[in-house]
């Protein structure tokens, strides 16, 4: 029977009607597929309505949400998200019998049982797959983690929160920018600095630095400048940007001893593929550690988001569903 599944980010939520696939075992099928800006709606349940207007013929009556942040009582929480999204709300909104809620980067690592794992333009370590724990990371409008551990039964996804450790700088640049951010010292999250905004942070923190007006506006707007050469203060920003993803995703390796592999997930990095070649990020994500022998054997690709979290989510769901799963809303009440 089709399900709604949507993946909801800070800035774009990808939508999909969705049914188990016929010629797959585990698979998923994709009826209908749209992709809206949140900032165009003021909830998500007037989003969802969009689509469900548009795209489904008929009934529908079950949803699984991938969403930025964790399930606390009734609520969503993030600060990433553009409103906030309360299940009861959303169940009653679009007279759903079930809505169902797992975080956006677990969605993606479910989806390395599906094409994710065949996708992606490769960055640095051994350019072959092998089996092992898999991670997948993304800066966008925030910067998730997930890690794919695989087992007989099929291999089960721990999701993270990794995007709020601690930035620890490396180079006297990085340190100037912290001490710019948190001039009394404290915390300041990786996300902070691995992320669309905290590339744009990077960006104001150097000009800010430097004595220099900043004149680029938006994290594209650094992208675009630092790949055509135009702007220096975005040249530097996007290094540090990606020195600073390379020290994360070797942290992150190390800690999952993920010899299945790195993800690297988002239309954002596709963007700065080339400048990410010749960046400090590889010697980063070794950073002459004791385990660089381990972190050189774990090769590093660079995919698109896509429509993989909508895909994730729905084999997620389709694999484990409202029976094995404590992160729903149903008819009879609230459990988190």
């Amino acid at each position: 029977m089709p399900f709604l599944a949507a993946d909801i980010g800070g800035t774009h939520a990808r939508v999909a009607l969705m049914r188990a696939s016929h010629d797959e075992a585990g698979g998923v099928e994709t009826l209908a597929y749209r992709v809206f800006a949140c900032a165009a709606f003021s909830a998500l349940p007037e989003l969802l309505r969009a689509f469900v207007d548009a795209d489904v013929k008929g009934p529908v009556s079950h949803c699984v949400l991938a969403c930025a942040g964790q399930v606390v009582g009734d609520e969503v929480v993030n600060d990433n998200l553009p409103w906030p999204i309360h299940l009861a709300q959303l169940r009653q909104a679009l007279e759903l019998d079930e809505v169902a809620v797992l975080n956006d980067f677990e969605a993606l690592a479910y989806a390395l049982d599906g094409p994710l794992a065949t996708h992606g333009r490769h960055l640095c370590g051994p350019d072959t797959k092998s089996r092992g724990t898999t991670l997948v990371i993304g800066p966008g409008t925030g910067l998730g983690a997930a890690a794919h551990i695989p087992s007989p039964a099929g291999g089960f996804v721990l999701a993270t929160e990794a995007g709020q450790m601690d930035f620890a700088p490396h180079t006297v640049r990085e340190r100037e920018v912290l001490a710019h951010l948190a001039p009394d010292g404290g915390y300041v999250p990786f996300e902070h600095i691995v992320s669309g905004p905290g590339l744009l942070t990077i960006y104001r923190s150097l000009c800010a630095l430097r004595g220099r007006t900043p004149t680029l506006r938006t994290p594209e707007a650094v992208s675009a400048a630092a790949v055509a050469g135009d702007d220096l203060q975005a040249e530097h920003a996007v290094e540090m940007f990606c020195a600073s993803l390379g020290s994360f995703a070797g942290n992150l390796a190390m800690t999952f001893m993920a010899t299945g592999g790195v993800y690297l997930a988002g239309g954002f990095l596709s963007s700065l593929f080339d400048l990410l070649t010749r960046s400090a990020f590889a010697e980063r994500f070794l950073h002459g550690r004791s385990a660089r022998t381990l972190l050189t054997q774990v090769p590093v690709w660079v995919t698109e988001h896509g429509q993989h979290g909508v895909q994730g989510a729905a084999r997620w769901y389709l694999g484990h569903g409202l029976s094995e799963s404590s992160r729903y809303i149903a008819e009879g009440g609230v459990s988190a």
